[in-house]
């Protein structure tokens, strides 16, 4: 199973994976933002696989994820994390960050999302995003809701 959009302008755009950062994405200062694990299973009953690739600057990303039911995979830079995403053998992925060290995930991922929460962005990453969202909860929304998703990709 994945996510379809029907985009005019664009075509069906189809995720079936989805990578996310920890630091400063689905985490503010290490701890879990409220609300993202139940985005995350409901991407999962969708069909989608959620992956964590983190440089696990705090020490417990692997922890976060395996308590939130995601994947966790450690990649220490850019390249790494790029590396590790390809070996995930999909060409339908969809990547989360906020980081210079995402440039790697945003750069292979079909569809590229920024978030701007209270860790910061950096600015680096601008040209590599499709879209930028003020919190994680807002971009695990941004897929969950179709109609958000097609009225902001559409051409």
């Amino acid at each position: 199973m994945s996510l379809n959009y029907a985009v005019p302008g664009v075509g069906t755009i189809t995720i079936d994976t989805l990578v996310v950062d920890s630091n400063g994405t689905l985490t503010v200062k290490g701890e879990m933002v409220p609300g993202v694990v139940e985005r995350i299973h409901r991407l999962q009953m969708l069909g989608v696989n959620v992956v964590m690739i983190s440089s696990d600057q705090r020490g417990n990303a692997r922890d976060l994820a395996l308590s939130s039911g995601i994947a966790y995979y450690e990649a220490s830079n850019s390249r790494e994390k790029e590396d590790v995403l390809l070996s995930l053998g999909s060409q339908n992925v969809a990547a989360i960050g906020n980081a210079r060290i995402d440039i790697g995930l945003f750069v292979q991922s079909l569809i590229s999302v920024a978030t701007l929460q209270a860790e910061g962005i950096h600015k680096d990453i601008i040209d590599h995003v499709d879209v930028i969202l003020p919190s994680i909860n807002d971009a695990l929304d941004f897929f969950l809701d179709s109609d958000t998703f097609i009225a902001t990709m559409k051409r």
